[in-house]
């Protein structure tokens, strides 16, 4: 999230002034600013002692290199968790058949696809993940990077509306009275996927938005 110009300001021109970062971090909180972005206004600029006027910090910026990673982990997220839940579906569906339900051999293909495409996305997740993780540990400040911030949202939002749909679909089923082993296991399987990824997320970017060194 970008900071406010005037904040910004409003820092570098005390601490040119001489100003101590508690007293400014103090002022700016008495006046309504929330405290973890006073803290991430002090953070852009550096503690140099001596030096007579605040030494910016470099900007996070977005490099090709990051936005290919980026890109690639959360399709690898997207696709993963689309195919967990339909391999536990299949799975459902076979051991709770329906007289409804599709010939068992096309309930099979599925799941045999599904397992296919997780063998293949799941490392690709896993290790893009862990290539990502290993840069935030070198430079914190990637954390602060707006690409990452806005495709978490985008994966916050999406698995807000499933778990809703979710939740949804249990009390509509509920009250007409067609709730079914299988349709809890389904239902269940949703929210475990969808609120894992929301957790585990909002969790990362509550993190990023409050960590000073971002």
């Amino acid at each position: 999230m970008a900071l406010n110009p005037d904040l910004v300001g409003f820092v570098r021109e005390s601490l040119a002034r001489g100003v101590s970062r508690p007293d400014v971090e103090e002022a700016l909180v008495r006046a309504g600013w929330p405290r973890d972005q006073v803290a991430r206004a002090l953070a852009r600029f550096a503690e140099a002692a001596g030096y007579p006027i605040p030494v910016p910090r470099p900007a996070v910026s977005v490099k090709p290199r990051e936005a290919f990673l980026y890109a690639v982990m959360f399709l690898a997220l997207f696709v993963s968790a689309f195919n967990l839940g339909a391999l536990a579906f299949g799975v459902v569906d076979l051991a709770f058949p329906h007289a409804e339900d599709p010939p068992e051999e096309f309930t099979r293909d599925a799941v045999r696809w599904a397992v296919s495409v997780l063998v293949v996305a799941c490392p690709v997740f896993l290790y893009v993940a862990r290539v990502i993780g290993r840069s935030v540990e070198s430079d914190p400040t990637a954390r602060a990077s707006r690409l990452r911030q806005q495709l978490t949202y985008v994966t916050l939002f999406v698995a807000s509306c499933v778990l809703i749909g979710s939740v949804a679909a249990v009390v509509y089923n509920f009250l007409d009275g067609a709730v079914t082993v299988r349709f809890v296991l389904k239902v269940l399987t949703v929210g475990a996927i969808a609120g894992t990824a929301f957790a585990y997320y909002f969790r990362d970017l509550r993190e990023a938005e409050t960590d000073p060194e971002t």
